[in-house]
């Protein structure tokens, strides 16, 4: 399957996807959390929506999220928030000391900003 990149638009179109919202509702999602589909899209959904939940079928980070649809992080973190709302999406923030990497710290998150950055830059 290929991807084929959204279309974001202007400023215009941004602002009607997310409704007129500017900022997420709390702080439940950072870049390196993993969304994780629980349902399904439905048929009424808005697009933006369901492409979140197909790619969330396997976890994603919220970062990986924005890069695909080509959207601002603070855009998907306001659709993040809808479908968490909902309870068709579950949010799981990583564990400092997980896994073989135990003392290994997370990522700075301004770092993984600089990454998404120069990422879309190529």
């Amino acid at each position: 399957m290929t991807r084929r990149p959204v279309e974001v638009g202007g400023p215009e179109r941004l602002y009607t996807v997310t409704g007129g919202r500017s900022r997420a509702d709390g702080d439940a999602f950072d870049l390196v959390t993993l969304i994780v589909a629980e349902s399904d899209p439905a048929p009424w959904m808005q697009s933006e929506h369901v492409r979140i939940l197909r790619l969330c079928r396997t976890p994603s980070a919220v970062v990986e999220i924005s890069a695909d649809l080509g959207m601002p992080v603070t855009v998907v973190r306001i659709l993040l928030g809808d479908l968490l709302a909902t309870g068709r999406i579950t949010a799981r923030h990583p564990r400092p000391g997980a896994g073989a990497g135990a003392d290994v710290p997370l990522p700075d998150s301004t770092l993984l900003e600089e990454v998404l950055h120069g990422l879309r830059r190529l």
